[in-house]
C-alpha cells in the first residue's frame, strides 16, 4: 500500500469512527425544542435531567433497536480504530476490514430499524444524529474497501 493511500485510509477511518461515536453519545436523532432524543435516552426533557426512552410511548421493541443502534455505534467505531491504526503501523489487516464492514452494516440495520419504528411525537423532528451515523458508514465503508483493494494486489 502507497504511503498516500495509507494515510487516506486512516484518515477515513479516523474520521468513520468519529462520527459513530458522535451520532450515538451526542447526536440528537429528534428533537422537541429543548429536548434532545437519540438511541440511548433522551436529555433535557424534563427540567434538565437525563431520561431513558419510555416516555415517548414506543413499544419495548424499538427501545430495544435504539439500544441495538447504540452498540452498533459503538463496535463500529471500535472496530474502524483497530483498522486505523493497523494501517497507521503498515499493515494491512483484511481481517479488521471485513470485520468492521460487517459491524457497519449490522450497525446499519439497527439504526434503519429504530428510524423506521419512530413511534411519533407531536413537534418532533428529525435532527443531525442520523445524518452523522450515515456519514460514517460511508467514511467506514470506504476505508474497508481501500484496506481490501489494496490486499488483492
Amino acid at each position: 500500500m502507497s504511503s498516500r493511500t495509507r494515510w487516506t485510509v486512516v484518515a477515513l477511518a479516523l474520521a468513520g469512527a468519529a462520527a459513530f461515536a458522535l451520532s450515538v453519545q451526542a447526536g440528537r436523532w429528534w428533537s422537541i425544542d429543548d429536548c434532545e432524543i437519540g438511541p440511548f435516552g433522551s436529555r433535557n426533557c424534563i427540567a434538565g435531567m437525563a431520561s431513558g426512552l419510555a416516555w415517548i410511548g414506543g413499544s419495548t421493541t424499538w427501545m430495544r433497536t435504539g439500544v441495538a443502534t447504540w452498540a452498533g455505534g459503538m463496535i463500529a467505531m471500535l472496530v474502524l480504530l483497530v483498522v486505523a491504526a493497523a494501517t497507521a503501523s503498515g499493515r494491512v489487516s483484511r481481517l479488521a476490514a471485513k470485520t468492521s464492514l460487517v459491524a457497519i452494516a449490522s450497525a446499519t440495520v439497527a439504526a434503519v430499524a429504530f428510524v423506521a419504528g419512530w413511534p411519533g411525537v407531536e413537534g418532533a423532528h428529525l435532527d443531525r444524529g442520523g445524518v452523522v451515523f450515515a456519514i460514517g458508514d460511508v467514511l467506514g465503508a470506504a476505508a474497508a474497501i481501500l484496506v481490501l483493494k489494496s490486499a488483492r494486489r
